[in-house]
């Protein structure tokens, strides 16, 4: 006897644009950018094509709400492990955040670049801008140098998560699965080829080699933003 093939259950409660950003950011980071299409959506949160576009008119809408939803979890962290929090203490918990997420979502780092070249009247870029710019306003920067020293801040935040991510992503296509003992040997891989190079072109890079070796990445990451602060912090101190 021919059965009926089951319909797909319908989700009863009422669909949010809220429900279908977090349902996206589910999918980018399930499939990516490509595979995240209306369709796959609305297979993902039982309903049709016709609901998320009462709340999304597009694929660019959707993708840029994704964007602005996990960075302003990203930059709403706090600091933590402090009696008294510092103006350094909470660019440091923003850029972390922001190092995390762009690590826990592979596609993040893309659409950070995309929006911050082509919308940055849009609201990804003035949050996160807005979330640093406080702290430099708080650390006593003058007036007419709080946009460099934000930006400055800013390019390296953006600019060493995306890297890390390129990284990841490099790792994971080579077959990595990025755990510690693979990418020790990735890493002892790296130093041994850097201490290969001809000693006269390349005395700086042979001398570095062995710390390669081991390095944590967000300890690193922390490190160059404990540089940009200090370097802030020198170039405005009162007289200078």
């Amino acid at each position: 006897m021919a059965t009926r093939s089951r319909r797909p259950e319908r989700r009863q409660e009422p669909l949010s644009r809220e429900r279908i950003v977090e349902a996206a950011v589910e999918l980018l980071d399930t499939v990516g950018e490509r595979g995240l299409t209306f369709r796959a959506l609305a297979q993902h949160l039982s309903t049709g094509p016709g609901a998320i576009y009462w709340h999304i008119t597009g694929k660019d809408e959707l993708l840029g709400a994704a964007t602005e939803a996990v960075v302003a979890a990203a930059v709403a962290v706090e600091p933590s492990g402090r009696t008294a929090d510092s103006p350094e203490d909470t660019v440091r918990a923003v850029a972390l955040g922001l190092f995390d997420a762009t690590e826990a979502h592979p596609w993040l780092a893309m659409q950070l670049a995309m929006q911050l070249s082509r919308t940055p009247w849009a609201t990804v870029a003035p949050r996160i801008f807005e979330s640093l710019g406080r702290q430099v306003r708080a650390m006593d920067v003058p007036e007419a140098h709080w946009f460099t020293a934000t930006s400055a801040l800013m390019h390296y935040i953006l600019g060493a998560a995306g890297q890390n991510a390129a990284n990841s992503a490099s790792a994971a296509r080579a077959g990595l699965t990025g755990g510690d003992v693979d990418r020790d040997a990735f890493l002892d891989t790296v130093s041994a080829a850097w201490e290969a190079l001809d000693p006269e072109e390349y005395p700086f890079i042979r001398a570095v080699a062995n710390q390669v070796r081991g390095h944590d990445d967000r300890e690193q990451f922390l490190a160059g933003i404990t540089l940009v602060l200090a370097g802030i912090t020198a170039h405005h101190r009162p007289g200078h």
